[in-house]
């Protein structure tokens, strides 16, 4: 019988490609969304791909009642892998008490409810953030990096969110845990029937990038052009959303059945890093489309530069990101395009 997976914000960028995944290795999958920053027609674009519509419903983890409510209508889950949060460091400077409650709380919830109905495993949807901005001795950074002061209180619920997990393992509680520390995710699914698409103006750089490409955004900003990089730009690791995806489903068979330690880290992304610069000129290059771009301000809660050593991902899960970065950012632009066809954006 196939195991039965929670995936919690699944109808969002990384959710929907990591169901698409788990439903192609086998697993069933339910999905659990509030559809705050995601359409439920993601559904849809997910059936095309798998011929498989995942369970869905429509639920805020805040609450702990119709959370459990999900639970006992299906009762096989034996693992979450926890997407669903508020994730825009800019809006979380502004929000901080909306990001604490929305981050903080589901997981508590998650956690609480895990044991009682026989969950074995989650999946911890954590970020670079946890590194803060590395010393230079310490790129690219590795699982064991020091932990710095979070920039922005988006940042410091990943961090809050990976000591509760830590602690309420460390209790004794018969749960295991693998924590998934990723870096910028990019792209969209090559069938193009799945992508990003936040509601309202795009707070990551690519879906900008794509929106102003179109004529949708009239220019792009770069946020900073005097940062200590080779061209004053930001730098970032920049992981094909598919791959990062794999990583989840390579994650979960490891919680599910390997003899593994109860709780486990793995940064997830290249290894390498390209600046915000970079990222544009190569989005020219791959797609023949100019951008209209300018240079502004520093950006408050932004990190200088930082990118991931990956190779323990590589050695314990057997999982590489190896998608070219041109052929990425084609995706990303066959599914602007996409979305332009169906009259979308």
């Amino acid at each position: 019988m196939k195991q039965t997976i929670l995936v919690t914000g699944g109808t969002g960028f990384i959710g929907s490609h990591t169901t698409v995944e788990l439903q192609e290795a086998g697993y069933n999958v339910v999905i659990v969304d509030n559809l705050s920053n995601s359409k439920i027609e993601v559904l849809d674009g997910i059936e095309k791909i798998t011929g498989i519509r995942p369970a869905f419903e429509k639920v805020d983890l805040e609450n702990k009642e119709a959370t459990e409510a999900v639970f006992q209508k299906y009762p096989n889950i034996e693992g979450i892998i926890h997407f669903a949060a508020s994730k825009a460091v800019g809006e979380s400077v502004e929000k901080p008490l909306m990001y604490y409650r929305n981050n903080v709380v589901s997981l508590i919830n998650l956690l609480e409810l895990m044991p009682k109905y026989g969950v074995k495993g989650i999946i911890f949807s954590s970020s670079c953030t946890v590194y803060g901005q590395p010393k230079p001795e310490n790129l690219p950074v590795t699982e064991d990096a020091p932990h710095q002061k979070a920039t922005s209180p988006y940042g410091n619920t990943k961090e809050i969110n990976e000591q509760i997990i830590y602690d309420y393992i460390h209790s004794g509680v018969n749960i295991k845990s693998i924590v998934l520390r990723y870096f910028n995710p990019i792209g969209a699914h090559p069938s193009a029937h799945i992508g990003e698409l936040p509601n309202g103006v795009p707070n990551n750089l690519i879906p900008f990038v794509t929106q102003t490409a179109m004529g949708i955004r009239e220019q792009l900003t770069i946020f900073g052009n005097d940062y200590n990089t080779e061209d004053g730009s930001c730098i970032r690791d920049y992981i094909y959303v598919v791959d990062l995806a794999k990583a989840h489903v390579a994650a979960m068979t490891r919680v599910l059945e390997a003899n593994a330690d109860a709780i486990e880290y793995f940064n997830i992304g290249t290894g390498q890093g390209n600046s915000t610069l970079e990222i544009v000129n190569t989005f020219e290059r791959a797609t023949g489309v100019k951008l209209n771009w300018k240079f502004g301000p520093r950006r408050e809660g932004d990190i200088e530069k930082i990118w991931g050593d990956c190779t323990k991902a590589n050695k314990v899960l057997g999982w590489r990101a190896d998608t070219p970065l041109e052929e990425v950012l084609r995706t990303a632009w066959k599914w602007q395009e996409k979305l332009r066809a169906d009259g979308i954006m």
